[in-house]
Protein backbone atom coordinates (compact mmCIF):
# COMPACT_ATOMS: atom_id res chain seq x y z
CA UNK A 1 0.00 0.00 0.00
CA UNK A 2 2.99 2.34 1.00
CA UNK A 3 4.56 1.90 -2.97
CA UNK A 4 0.78 3.57 -4.30
CA UNK A 5 1.01 6.58 -1.97
CA UNK A 6 2.32 9.46 -4.47
CA UNK A 7 3.96 12.44 -2.44
CA UNK A 8 5.92 15.32 -3.31
CA UNK A 9 9.73 14.70 -3.28
CA UNK A 10 12.48 16.83 -1.92
CA UNK A 11 13.80 18.00 -4.87
CA UNK A 12 10.12 19.13 -6.47
CA UNK A 13 9.55 21.02 -3.02
CA UNK A 14 12.55 22.72 -3.92
CA UNK A 15 12.64 23.89 -7.37
CA UNK A 16 8.72 24.98 -6.64
CA UNK A 17 10.11 27.41 -3.77
CA UNK A 18 12.54 28.52 -6.05
CA UNK A 19 10.48 29.20 -9.13
CA UNK A 20 7.98 30.95 -6.23
CA UNK A 21 11.35 32.56 -4.84
CA UNK A 22 12.42 34.60 -8.32
CA UNK A 23 8.42 35.81 -8.71
CA UNK A 24 8.83 37.36 -5.63
CA UNK A 25 11.89 39.06 -6.23
CA UNK A 26 10.83 40.02 -9.65
CA UNK A 27 7.20 41.19 -8.18
CA UNK A 28 9.22 43.51 -5.10
CA UNK A 29 11.71 44.77 -8.00
CA UNK A 30 8.89 45.82 -10.40
CA UNK A 31 7.14 47.53 -7.06
CA UNK A 32 10.02 48.88 -6.30
CA UNK A 33 11.16 50.89 -9.46
CA UNK A 34 7.75 51.84 -9.92
CA UNK A 35 7.91 53.63 -6.61
CA UNK A 36 10.95 55.49 -7.72
CA UNK A 37 10.01 56.33 -11.08
CA UNK A 38 6.54 58.03 -9.61
CA UNK A 39 8.76 59.59 -6.79
CA UNK A 40 11.30 61.35 -9.93
CA UNK A 41 8.05 61.83 -12.26
CA UNK A 42 6.29 64.15 -9.15
CA UNK A 43 9.67 66.18 -8.81
CA UNK A 44 10.02 66.62 -12.03
CA UNK A 45 6.86 67.95 -12.39
CA UNK A 46 6.99 70.72 -9.59
CA UNK A 47 10.70 71.33 -10.73
CA UNK A 48 8.99 72.44 -14.08
CA UNK A 49 6.28 74.47 -12.56
CA UNK A 50 8.59 76.07 -10.52
CA UNK A 51 11.39 76.80 -13.13
CA UNK A 52 8.36 78.44 -15.29
CA UNK A 53 7.43 80.49 -12.41
CA UNK A 54 10.57 81.55 -11.93
CA UNK A 55 10.81 82.70 -15.21
CA UNK A 56 7.94 84.07 -15.01
CA UNK A 57 9.19 86.50 -11.97
CA UNK A 58 12.03 87.29 -13.80
CA UNK A 59 10.29 88.76 -17.09
CA UNK A 60 8.02 90.78 -14.32
CA UNK A 61 11.25 91.92 -12.53
CA UNK A 62 13.00 93.18 -16.24
CA UNK A 63 9.47 95.06 -16.57
CA UNK A 64 9.11 96.88 -13.52
CA UNK A 65 12.44 98.26 -14.09
CA UNK A 66 14.98 94.99 -12.93
CA UNK A 67 16.46 94.82 -16.37
CA UNK A 68 20.24 95.74 -15.66
CA UNK A 69 22.55 96.82 -18.66
CA UNK A 70 25.83 94.06 -19.13
CA UNK A 71 24.56 91.92 -15.71
CA UNK A 72 25.96 89.12 -14.70
CA UNK A 73 23.39 85.86 -14.11
CA UNK A 74 23.57 86.44 -10.40
CA UNK A 75 21.81 89.77 -11.06
CA UNK A 76 18.61 87.38 -11.29
CA UNK A 77 18.89 85.60 -8.75
CA UNK A 78 15.67 84.39 -6.57
CA UNK A 79 15.77 86.41 -4.27
CA UNK A 80 16.31 89.30 -5.99
CA UNK A 81 13.73 88.66 -8.29
CA UNK A 82 11.26 87.97 -5.58
CA UNK A 83 10.64 83.79 -6.36
CA UNK A 84 10.93 81.57 -3.65
CA UNK A 85 11.09 78.25 -4.82
CA UNK A 86 9.12 74.91 -3.32
CA UNK A 87 10.56 73.37 -0.23
CA UNK A 88 13.03 70.83 -1.18
CA UNK A 89 14.05 72.75 -4.19
CA UNK A 90 16.99 75.21 -5.01
CA UNK A 91 16.36 77.75 -7.76
CA UNK A 92 19.20 79.47 -9.75
CA UNK A 93 20.48 81.40 -12.65
CA UNK A 94 22.68 79.47 -14.94
CA UNK A 95 24.27 81.75 -17.50
CA UNK A 96 23.36 84.54 -19.16
CA UNK A 97 24.79 85.38 -22.92
CA UNK A 98 24.20 88.69 -24.59
CA UNK A 99 22.87 89.81 -28.13
CA UNK A 100 25.93 91.27 -30.07
CA UNK A 101 23.73 92.45 -33.17
CA UNK A 102 24.52 89.13 -34.76
CA UNK A 103 24.91 86.13 -32.40
CA UNK A 104 24.81 85.05 -28.58
CA UNK A 105 27.67 86.10 -26.85
CA UNK A 106 29.29 85.04 -23.53
CA UNK A 107 31.14 88.86 -22.74
CA UNK A 108 29.24 92.01 -22.98
CA UNK A 109 30.90 94.64 -25.45
CA UNK A 110 28.27 97.18 -25.52
CA UNK A 111 24.53 96.48 -23.94
CA UNK A 112 22.27 96.10 -27.32
CA UNK A 113 18.78 95.49 -24.97
CA UNK A 114 18.70 91.47 -25.13
CA UNK A 115 19.93 88.75 -22.96
CA UNK A 116 19.63 85.33 -22.82
CA UNK A 117 18.94 83.77 -19.15
CA UNK A 118 19.28 80.23 -18.25
CA UNK A 119 17.34 79.38 -14.64
CA UNK A 120 16.92 76.30 -12.89
CA UNK A 121 15.31 74.76 -10.35
CA UNK A 122 16.45 71.47 -8.91
CA UNK A 123 14.96 69.00 -5.79
CA UNK A 124 17.57 68.75 -3.46
CA UNK A 125 18.35 65.60 -3.44
CA UNK A 126 19.31 65.96 -6.89
CA UNK A 127 16.68 63.35 -8.65
CA UNK A 128 15.11 66.03 -11.10
CA UNK A 129 16.35 69.81 -12.24
CA UNK A 130 14.73 71.39 -14.83
CA UNK A 131 16.18 74.56 -17.10
CA UNK A 132 14.26 77.23 -19.13
CA UNK A 133 16.02 79.16 -21.64
CA UNK A 134 14.22 82.68 -21.57
CA UNK A 135 15.56 86.05 -23.23
CA UNK A 136 15.27 89.02 -21.61
CA UNK A 137 14.60 92.60 -23.87
CA UNK A 138 15.26 95.92 -22.67
CA UNK A 139 11.72 97.89 -21.85
CA UNK A 140 10.89 100.81 -24.02
CA UNK A 141 9.26 103.03 -21.94
CA UNK A 142 8.43 107.17 -21.88
CA UNK A 143 11.69 108.67 -20.99
CA UNK A 144 13.68 105.70 -21.58
CA UNK A 145 16.12 105.26 -24.50
CA UNK A 146 15.54 102.05 -26.66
Amino acid sequence: MASDERGETLIELLVALTILGIALVAIIGAVAASITMSDVHRKQATAGAGVRNYAEQVENYVAGTGYSACAAASAYAAGTVGYAAPAGYTASPVSIRYWSGSAWSASCGTDTGLQQLTVAVSSSDTRASEKLVLVLRKPCGIGSSC
